[in-house]
């Protein structure tokens, strides 16, 4: 199983807010502190706020802080709504070609394999990802003050 950079960056950006408070942050301070592409995040943030996992203040002052509670944001969840494709394999897409797909043992493998992983996601919020003893090195290695 692969996770794509898109639901990376989305959880990045969530223990990023988690961390730091209620205090408003902006896509340049997070992109500046995991040194990844503002561009990147944009969309992210855009799609994070579009279904309620933060909230955005516009303006000169504005930024975005969470909008949820670290409990209440589920990684299975969270994996699930960014992740566009789970096919693991050939077979579970629409363009599949494999001539042996009728008979092959390998797709429900794949699939018990699949809902394992996520049921292991499932397990675990936001708060679980960023417990407190590990707060102050957070803070520290994300820069924030």
């Amino acid at each position: 199983m692969h996770i794509t950079r898109y639901t990376d960056y989305s959880l990045r950006v969530l223990i990023y807010l988690a961390v730091q408070g209620d205090r408003l942050a902006t896509i340049q301070e997070i992109a500046d502190s995991y040194d990844i592409s503002k561009n990147h995040l944009m969309k992210v943030v855009h799609q994070l706020n579009k279904k309620g996992y933060i909230e955005t203040v516009r303006g000169k002052k504005g930024g975005m802080r969470l909008h949820m509670a670290p409990e209440d944001i589920n990684v299975g969840v969270l994996v699930r709504e960014t992740e566009h494709d789970l096919s693991i394999v050939e077979c579970y897409t629409a363009k599949n070609a494999c001539r042996i797909t009728p008979v092959c043992g390998l797709k429900p493998m794949f699939g018990e394999a699949l809902q394992a992983f996520l049921a292991v996601l499932d397990k675990y919020t936001l708060e679980d990802v960023m417990k407190d003893q590990h707060k102050p090195q957070l803070l520290r290695l994300l820069q924030i003050a």
